[in-house]
Parts: structure tokens; C-alpha cells; sequence
């Protein structure tokens, strides 16, 4: 076998919204081999509660989600963003009015720091060589289940 052009990825890769506390809002799994940013919008359109329209109002990011594509969409959905400006995406600096940024707000990210480490003491999920996306998701919804259960209990 020789090389074919791109690096085989075997694996799924979870995204995931949460909330201030870190409990999950909605969960979606995808293909290892898929960059995090095309993983934004699938993630946040999980997020739905069918009676009401309600959507997150501030979405705070790593700079790996400074792309137009996810602007446009946040400002679409009217979503205010605090997401740092990735200097590796420019060749040149942006002109004109600069981004909103909050330093402060964006320290909280710390929330889904500790839903991802919720996540790895289920010792199941940690390895993510699952290879059925839709099993790896259901031991993904258990583990969010139990770690609601656990706070409301």
C-alpha cells in the first residue's frame, strides 16, 4: 500500500455545547478526520427545544472558530460570538473596526474544560475508537446522563 494523499483517521470526535456549569446542552459525534470548526454550526442547530425558540445568546470559542462561515452564521442566528481573532487565518491584518472580545467571559470557557474531563472518567468513552458513531453517541448521551443526574440529585 502506498500513500494516498491524505492521513487516514479512524475514530469519532464529539462536540459538544454546554452551559455555564458545564453540564451539556446538546452533543453531536462526526468523524475523527473533520476540523472542529465545520463542527460549529451541527452542534449549535442540536441545541433546540421545540416548544420555544430559543437559541445561546453569547458562544464563547477558541480561536480555532475565528471563521467567516461561523460569523455569518452567528450573526444570522443573532448570537453575539466571543471568540479571540486567530492570527495563523490572516496574511495580513484586519482593517477597520476590531472584533468584540472579552477577556473575562472568555476565561469561562473553563465550562467545557470540565465537561470533557466529566466525560473521560467514563473509561468506555475515553479511547473514541468506537466504530459505530451512532453507539459512540449513545454512551456519550449516557454519560450526560449521569452527569445531570448526579447535579440535580
Amino acid at each position: 500500500m502506498g500513500y494516498d494523499g491524505y492521513k487516514k483517521v479512524k475514530g469519532n470526535k464529539l462536540s459538544a455545547l454546554v452551559d455555564r456549569n458545564g453540564l451539556p446542552l446538546a452533543c453531536t459525534v462526526f468523524p475523527a478526520n473533520i476540523h472542529d470548526s465545520q463542527l460549529y454550526e451541527p452542534t449549535v442547530e442540536a441545541f433546540t427545544i421545540l416548544e420555544m425558540q430559543v437559541h445561546p445568546t453569547i458562544i464563547s470559542a477558541d480561536a480555532a472558530y475565528d471563521a467567516q462561515k461561523i460569523r455569518q452564521y452567528n450573526q444570522r442566528r443573532r448570537i453575539r460570538r466571543n471568540i479571540p481573532t486567530n492570527p495563523r487565518s490572516r496574511a495580513h491584518s484586519k482593517r477597520g473596526r476590531p472584533r468584540r472580545f472579552d477577556p473575562i467571559l472568555y476565561k469561562e470557557r473553563w465550562a467545557i474544560e470540565r465537561f470533557y474531563s466529566w466525560i473521560e472518567a467514563f473509561k468506555k468513552i475515553v479511547p473514541r475508537y468506537e466504530r459505530y458513531e451512532h453507539s459512540f453517541l449513545g454512551l456519550i448521551h449516557r454519560a450526560c446522563a449521569s452527569m445531570i443526574w448526579r447535579v440535580m440529585g
